[in-house]
């Protein structure tokens, strides 16, 4: 192998990554590239070319002597970029604590080259036939998961999985041949029982498992417009499953009956989003907008790992794009896809106790973001996240940045929303009905006078029947989620 060869990019880790990191990021070379699961032009070479990697890595006095004939690590080499910006230019020393703002974008790299065609997919649809998806709810979905079929491109792997109180494969995961003989057994759906998701969903991950490849994205669609009973957990340890396999869960919920809070939970652990779909006629919108999205992937899998400094604390995550909806704030962060043409853009809420100020300078948080580029054969270089801010003992004058100030704005409205929710679910009836008032105002200061009527409608209904409405909370939450 070429002495100028990089073997730490080859293995997607740092040039001071630990033993145990490179024994990991092999183990995890080895499964993707091993030729009895790979037989692509040129990934036998590669597979060797990992091993050469990791035998010169693991020990000690060979990466040594290696590291004094490394060429200098370039920073424009890698396939994305980011950029950090900060709310404040400082901390400042004071007896209570203060929040940070960190908005973060990632973007690929068009400059290095290396991003190729589309990849191809691998896509299974987990559709509810239960009883309650009768006649008109159950004709349109029919003819939008057609309709999703026919944009499959030869090379995709296309499977439709229903559920009720039990799992049907109607189509097996397969390359679109011969589409008129696939759309038959779309078209003979027939609604019966009720809604039991984990059964569905381990069906649609056991297709989407047997096509499954590091090159496609594998992904599962699940439409949904009922609660499920007693099986909430499982269908979370699958979803956690889902997302170590690097298979991902977009969830989307018709009408107002679903569990919106599980479905929530249930994609953003692969690091997607649910959608609310209040009319049945707009199905066949959001799965054009879900393919448009998932037929421009640039990378799938994005993961934060990081670690926080003593007396910090991360309050608050939320994606911006390209798929509004709140991350996760323990362990990994499944961050969500990059998409050819749009950035990856987060918000991070940062709380930092006055017993972590003690130097001149305070790391916050210190980790790394790996990123699976599905046009790659190895992974990618990671990105190293490194947030950290001087402590002064003043504020300073400098304004928080533009991008800051608008995101901060219209997640403000969606975090109004969820306190209202967390409210009323508290007995706080009073509280979260003038929070919700307080939300209209914003609303129709910013213009969005049709929406600041639902959300005083919802008020006058939380306040006389002490609960929210089905459709209003959902209407709510999902109208200031997409304002972002």
């Amino acid at each position: 192998m070429n002495k100028t060869t990089d073997y730490y990019a080859l293995l997607g880790i740092f040039r001071d990554a630990p033993p145990e990191e490179i024994r990991r990021a092999y183990l995890k070379a080895v499964q993707r590239l091993h030729p009895d699961r790979n037989v692509a032009l040129g990934e036998t070479e590669m597979f060797l070319e990992v091993q050469q990697a990791y035998e010169v890595l693991a020990n000690p006095q060979r990466r040594a002597q290696y590291d004094l004939n490394l060429p200098r690590e370039e920073a424009h080499d890698s396939p994305v970029s980011m950029e950090i910006l900060y709310s404040r230019s400082n901390l400042v020393r004071m007896g209570e604590a203060q929040a940070l703002y960190v908005l973060v974008d990632i973007a690929s790299n068009a400059r290095t080259g290396q991003l190729a065609a589309a990849p191809p997919l691998n896509i299974c649809l987990a559709l509810d036939r239960s009883t309650s998806m009768k006649e008109k709810k159950m004709d349109l979905l029919k003819a939008a998961a057609i309709q999703f079929l026919r944009r499959m491109r030869p090379e995709d792997l296309f499977s439709v999985v229903t559920f009720s109180d039990k799992p049907e494969v109607v189509i097996p995961a397969t390359y679109q041949a011969d589409r008129q003989k696939l759309e038959a057994p779309i078209r003979n759906i027939v609604p019966s029982g009720a809604t039991e998701i984990y059964k569905g969903l381990k069906a649609a991950y056991d297709e989407v498992q047997r096509g499954r490849a590091d090159g496609r994205v594998n992904h599962i669609i699940l439409i949904t417009d009922g609660h499920t009973y007693g099986d909430e957990n499982a269908c979370l340890e699958l979803a956690a499953q889902a997302a170590e396999q690097g298979v991902g869960i977009s969830a989307m919920g018709i009408g107002a009956e679903w569990n919106d809070s599980f479905l929530d939970q249930l994609a953003t652990r692969t690091g997607h989003t649910s959608r609310y779909i209040a009319r049945p006629q707009d199905i066949q919108r959001f799965l054009d907008d879900k393919f448009n999205a998932l037929a421009h992937v640039v990378a799938d899998e994005t993961v934060l790992q990081y670690t926080l400094a003593e007396g910090v604390r991360l309050r608050y995550a939320f994606r911006l794009q390209p798929e509004t909806g709140p991350l996760g704030v323990e362990g990994l962060l499944a961050l969500g896809p990059i998409l050819r043409d749009t950035r990856l853009s987060m918000v991070f809420e940062l709380l930092v106790d006055p017993s972590a100020l003690n130097g001149e300078r305070l790391t916050l948080l210190d980790g790394k973001i790996e990123v699976s580029m599905k046009a790659r054969t190895v992974s990618a270089p990671p990105l190293r996240v490194r947030l950290e801010r001087p402590v002064r003992a003043d504020a300073g004058q400098d304004a928080p940045p533009l991008p800051i100030m608008q995101a901060l704005s219209r997640l403000t409205l969606y975090r109004m929303q969820e306190r209202a929710r967390a409210e009323a679910q508290s007995g706080e009836y009073e509280k979260a009905t003038r929070s919700l008032k307080f939300l209209a105002s914003h609303l129709s200061a910013a213009g969005e006078e049709s929406l600041a009527r639902t959300v005083l409608f919802e008020a006058e209904h939380l306040n006389r029947e002490q609960t929210f409405s089905q459709e209003g909370e959902k209407k709510i939450k999902y109208a200031t989620r997409a304002l972002i």
